[in-house]
């Protein structure tokens, strides 16, 4: 579970402009973090069934999210995917 403090680090960190909050790259980072963590939980927890469709459908956002980014802003989607550590 992301924390406050840590959503705040992470919309800091790949924010546009001053307010943006729900940006694509903000949804991207933020998505990429919950899915770090629920991976770390279901390392410990194998026969949660339950977090685990949670986990497939996060990664299915992302992808929509990273796709849409890469036919939109290629520059960004570049950045964002080196900054994160993602596979192109």
């Amino acid at each position: 579970m992301l924390t406050t403090r840590k959503k705040l680090n992470v919309i800091k960190e790949f924010k546009q402009t001053d307010a943006d909050t729900g940006s694509a790259e903000v949804q991207v980072a933020l998505l990429t973090k919950q899915i770090e963590e629920l991976t770390e939980h279901l390392k410990k927890h194998r026969k949660d069934n339950h977090s685990r469709r949670g986990l497939l459908k996060m990664v299915g956002k992302r992808k929509r999210l990273l796709d849409y980014l890469g036919k939109t802003k290629p520059k960004n989607y570049a950045s964002l995917v080196k900054k994160l550590g993602l596979k192109a």
